[in-house]
């Protein structure tokens, strides 16, 4: 069963308008939960922390190094750009959809759920690469390192099935109708 949504007029408007911007912006901000509960606040990993037992022969900075720290926040501050552009690409589809008539949709069920959705598709993407794949970083190394994995990438599934659920009830504001007070209601 597809969610749809109901304007003032009784248009039908389809919700997946914003299905991508929410992915958009919740791979980048799920990106950003991890680059700084995980590489800064807690520093269990970098970008590179983990080159001495990747799988395609980076060269390793060690963390606990001047230097190596220095690269690893280099490239820290390349995943942080990656994902400042992933939340400036998601704003901007979302805003092509949404202009000043269609101010609800902020609210709405439907692009939130799109948004943890995408935080989990980042979990997911970003644990079997890095983690499972190139092997440059883990979550937490050490003797369990393979459970802090496995649990990434069970919170990525865990945060797209309830970002799916959340949307599939949601409803958003008919798009293409303007609210009284803006635009064609002026």
């Amino acid at each position: 069963m597809t969610a749809t949504t109901t304007g003032p007029t009784g248009t039908e408007v389809p919700p997946n308008r914003i299905t991508a911007p929410g992915i958009v912006l919740g791979v980048g901000l799920g990106g950003f939960v991890d680059g700084i509960l995980l590489h800064q606040l807690l520093q269990w990993h970098h970008m590179l922390s983990s080159t001495n037992t990747d799988r395609i022969g980076v060269k390793y900075y060690s963390p606990h190094s001047v230097s190596g720290l220095e690269m690893n926040t280099v490239w820290d501050g390349i995943f942080h750009a990656v994902c400042w552009l992933a939340v400036l690409l998601g704003l901007a589809l979302l805003y092509s959809r949404v202009t000043h008539g269609r101010r609800r949709v902020w609210t709405s069920r439907v692009l939130w759920g799109w948004i943890v959705v995408g935080w989990g598709l980042f979990n997911l993407v970003e644990g079997l690469l890095d983690h499972q794949i190139l092997g440059i970083h883990h979550v937490h190394d050490g003797p369990y390192q393979v459970w802090w994995d496995t649990g990434f990438l069970v919170v990525g599934v865990l945060l797209m099935a309830v970002g799916y659920l959340l949307q599939r009830g949601g409803r958003t504001r008919a798009l293409d109708m303007p609210v009284p007070g803006s635009g064609a209601w002026s």
